[in-house]
Order: structure tokens, then C-alpha cells, then sequence
């Protein structure tokens, strides 16, 4: 079999990647539309994660972010976004590069992905916190949410179907 000097696999990472990068563009934009929110899984350790210091000691390793009713200040660049959430009423700026990402979820389509990323990096290698403020809830990357009474009923609904790039990666 030939050697696949394309690296096709990490071109489809990318691009895949562009998709939340374009879905976070166009809620910073035109704002949440209809019934869509965002869960985003991610890596905490990872270079260019910026979390408050208090954040990243209750989530050292990973967490899940929800982009729905509240969070101010979404902006979104090249390689990370950046947003301001609400951790027991206090707001604070987070900043993920996309290469962080773990899993992305629209659940109110039934749409998700899954990504590849390193588990951790040395300690010495985290950026320091930005002290900005932030928006919605942050949850344990493995705890369900308590979920208002309406999406309740959508959680009971069947899991987006996570597409996974191991299935495309050549062994």
C-alpha cells in the first residue's frame, strides 16, 4: 500500500474543525437561532487554554462547556475562541483554541463530533489565566447537566450520532 503523503486523516480533522469554528462565527454574528445550543467537550492542559486558576483546579484534565442562554462576549478567530460564562455567579473569560476540542454537540439536530486531542501537557507548558469576565454554565466533562424543565425532555430524546475520524484512519 502507498504512503499517504497527504495525511489525509489531519485534512479531514481540519476541516471538521472549521465546522465548529463556522457555527461559533455565526452565533458571535446573527446570535443562537430556534432551539440550537452547543456542548463543547475540551482539554484543559492543552497550550493556549486560558482558564481562571479556580477553573482549572476543578477541571484539571477536561471540561464541557454549554453555549445556550447565557454567555457574553463570544468571539471567535483562527485558531480559538473566546467566551465569558458564569461559574457560581462570578463571570469569567475562557479561551480554547479549537485544537482543544474534544466533542461538539448540537443536540436540539442531533448533531455531533468527535476529535483526537492529546490528553495533557506538562504543567509548565498551560498559559496563564486571563482575568476577563465570562458566561454560561461550565460542567465536569463527564456529570449530566441539571437542565431546565423544556430540555428536559429533549435530553430523554436519542444521543447525537458522534462521527468519529477512527473510522477513516487507515491502521
Amino acid at each position: 500500500m502507498a504512503q499517504d503523503l497527504f495525511q489525509y486523516d489531519k485534512m479531514v480533522e481540519s476541516a471538521l474543525r472549521g465546522v465548529v469554528r463556522d457555527a461559533l462565527a455565526r452565533v458571535a454574528r446573527d446570535g443562537l437561532r430556534g432551539g440550537h445550543h452547543f456542548y463543547i467537550g475540551f482539554r484543559t492542559g492543552l497550550p493556549g487554554v486560558v482558564l481562571p486558576p479556580q477553573i482549572l483546579a476543578k477541571y484539571p484534565e477536561d471540561m464541557t462547556i454549554v453555549l445556550q442562554h447565557q454567555f457574553w462576549g463570544l468571539e471567535v478567530g483562527e485558531a480559538a475562541f473566546s467566551v465569558t460564562l458564569s461559574f457560581s455567579n462570578r463571570m469569567e473569560r475562557l479561551t480554547i483554541p479549537f485544537a482543544a476540542i474534544a466533542t461538539f454537540a448540537d443536540p436540539s439536530v442531533k448533531f455531533g463530533l468527535q476529535f483526537e486531542v492529546p490528553a495533557e501537557v506538562a504543567a509548565g507548558e498551560r498559559e496563564p489565566a486571563a482575568s476577563l469576565p465570562a458566561s454560561p454554565a461550565a460542567l465536569p466533562a463527564r456529570e449530566k447537566p441539571d437542565l431546565p424543565a423544556d430540555a428536559k425532555n429533549e435530553a430523554e430524546r436519542p444521543a447525537a450520532e458522534i462521527v468519529t475520524l477512527d473510522r477513516f484512519r487507515k491502521r
